[in-house]
């Protein structure tokens, strides 16, 4: 029986009403036409296996996409594991109950989303130990480059990791990045514009190049200051010379962002930087292999 403290973590509960519809959308994407392997296999009832396979340790997500994916094709998903945990392959993650055609309906659908969704959490996992084993106190997040259609799936999986989702959509938040600055002309113009209508409720985050462009951010009062692609040594004295300069006169966060690995996040992994972010947990991630065996009848 779930806990009062367990509901008040189901990530779950942050989805929108309008998420089972992407769900159908899947569904009907997969079979925009006749069943035929359906109409092979029939209507007698089988249970199936989802077990976790592969050759790492990984972090299970998707568990509500997944379960929903089946109620639309009349089965039943229990869980043999809570959402967020790890598994050492392989692992009898979920039993699926249902008839025979529907779970092979259902069954591509599933397995290609967990497979991604638990992927990027494993990944975000990854950083976000890496950066606790640096000392690292601030934020890791991912990024807005997610896959059109699937960003809700992948911003998903980045949360069951542990780490930030960062913003979802060009509404979150206001980003202004070069190609806006370019664009306006001016950093200190750009910041104006955007207060005028984004008005006291929307954060204003601002990219940089330069120590210089980070400090005019700052004193026409951005939010968040994003130095892009500033590395070692050289982003940790602006950020230290930055904030002690504006100590009392502004709140800000920074940010730092642009090719940031697992092999670099050491040097990135600096408490003058607010928060770090990153695609590399969401694009081009391993996905985990799964893979749902229906069972033969026992006799």
């Amino acid at each position: 029986m779930a806990t009062p403290g367990d509901e008040l973590d189901n990530l779950a509960h942050l989805l929108p009403p309008s998420w089972k519809t992407q769900v159908t959308a899947w569904l009907a994407e997969d079979t925009p036409s006749f069943d035929y392997g359906g109409f092979v296999v029939g209507e007698v009832p089988r249970e199936a296996y989802l077990l976790g396979k592969g050759k790492q340790t990984a972090v299970l997500a998707g568990v509500p996409f997944f379960t929903e994916v089946f109620t639309q094709v009349g089965c039943e998903v229990e869980w043999h594991m809570k959402e967020g945990e790890t598994f050492e392959p392989v692992k009898h993650v979920a039993t699926v109950r249902g008839k025979a055609r529907h779970i092979l309906l259902g069954e591509r659908v599933a397995l290609n989303m967990l497979a991604r969704c638990s992927g990027i959490a494993t990944q975000s996992k990854k950083f976000k130990d890496l950066a606790d084993a640096c000392g690292y106190k601030g934020i890791i997040a991912g990024t807005r480059k997610t896959t059109p259609g699937f960003r809700l799936v992948e911003k998903y999986g980045m949360l069951v990791g542990g780490i930030d989702a960062h913003r979802h959509d060009l509404s979150s938040m206001i980003m202004l990045k070069d190609n806006h600055i370019w664009s306006h002309g001016s950093i200190t113009n750009a910041i104006k514009q955007a207060r005028k209508v984004g008005g006291f409720s929307l954060l204003v985050e601002v990219e940089v190049g330069s120590e210089a462009e980070a400090d005019e951010a700052i004193d026409a009062g951005a939010d968040i200051v994003m130095l892009d692609n500033m590395e070692g040594a050289a982003l940790a004295d602006a950020a230290r010379r930055l904030k002690d300069k504006w100590a009392g006169k502004r709140k800000f966060l920074f940010e730092s962002s642009g090719n940031v690995s697992e092999a670099n996040l050491h040097e990135r992994a600096l408490n003058e930087i607010d928060i770090i972010s990153t695609s590399a947990v969401h694009q081009s991630v391993q996905h985990i292999d799964f893979s749902l065996k229906i069972q033969k009848p026992k006799d």
